[in-house]
C-alpha cells in the first residue's frame, strides 16, 4: 500500500460524495497522514456534477490533484468515471459505482447515454474496479448507504485498517445510523476482489 496518494472522488449532488470524502480524510488522519481535502461542489441542485480531491501522505501543502496525478478515482455514477480520465494515469486504479443516474438531458430523450462506458474505461489500461454499490447498500437494508459501500470498496487499496474506518463512522454519523453504515462499509469492502 502507499504512504501516499491522491484520491478523487465524482459524482453527482445527492449522493454523499462529501460525507465519503470526509470519512476517508479522518480515516487516513487516524493512520497517521498528514490530509489536504478540497471540494467543488457543481449546481447546488441535485443532479450536479461533484467532485473532492484529497491527497494524503507525510506532509501534504496543497489538497488540488492536477490533471494525470490521481491514484485513484472514486466514481459514483459511471459516466462520471469517464468525464475524469484526463486526471488519471497508468498506474491509476478506478472504483466505479455500475449503476447509471441518467442526467437531465437523458432523461428528457434529448441525448442518448453512452454504451459499454466499462469497455471505455479499461480500455486506457488502468485498474477498473466495478461495483453495484445500490445491491451492496439494499443488502445491508439502506439506500442512502450507497456512499459508504462505495468507501469500503475503495478502502482495499489504501493503507488505513478497516477498523480505523468503522471508528471514524461511528464517530462521524448519526449514532441510530452507525451500524447500517458499518455495515455497508464492510459489505463494500468485501465485494471486491483484490
Amino acid at each position: 500500500m502507499k504512504q501516499s496518494g491522491n484520491i478523487l472522488f465524482s459524482g453527482v449532488g445527492g449522493q454523499g460524495i462529501l460525507l465519503a470524502s470526509e470519512l476517508t480524510a479522518h480515516a487516513q488522519l487516524a493512520a497517521g497522514f498528514d490530509v489536504k481535502k478540497s471540494e467543488v461542489h457543481g449546481m447546488a441542485q441535485r443532479g450536479g456534477s461533484v467532485e473532492a480531491h484529497l491527497r494524503y501522505g507525510k506532509r501534504v501543502y496543497s489538497p488540488l490533484i492536477e490533471p494525470g496525478a490521481a491514484d485513484i478515482l472514486v466514481a459514483f455514477e459511471i459516466l462520471e468515471a469517464v468525464r475524469y480520465l484526463p486526471y488519471l494515469h497508468r498506474s491509476s486504479t478506478v472504483v466505479v459505482n455500475t449503476r447509471k443516474i441518467l442526467p437531465p438531458a437523458v432523461a428528457l430523450g434529448k441525448a442518448a447515454y453512452p454504451e459499454n462506458i466499462l469497455d471505455e474505461l479499461k480500455s486506457h489500461h488502468i485498474k477498473v474496479v466495478p461495483i453495484d454499490a445500490f445491491a451492496v447498500a439494499e443488502s445491508v437494508g439502506e439506500l442512502r448507504t450507497v456512499n459508504v459501500a462505495m468507501v469500503g470498496a475503495m478502502s482495499n487499496f489504501l493503507a488505513a485498517a478497516p477498523a480505523i474506518f468503522l471508528k471514524v463512522i461511528d464517530r462521524a454519523v448519526k449514532p441510530q445510523f452507525a451500524e447500517v453504515n458499518k455495515k455497508a462499509f464492510s459489505a463494500g469492502r468485501a465485494a471486491v476482489r483484490v
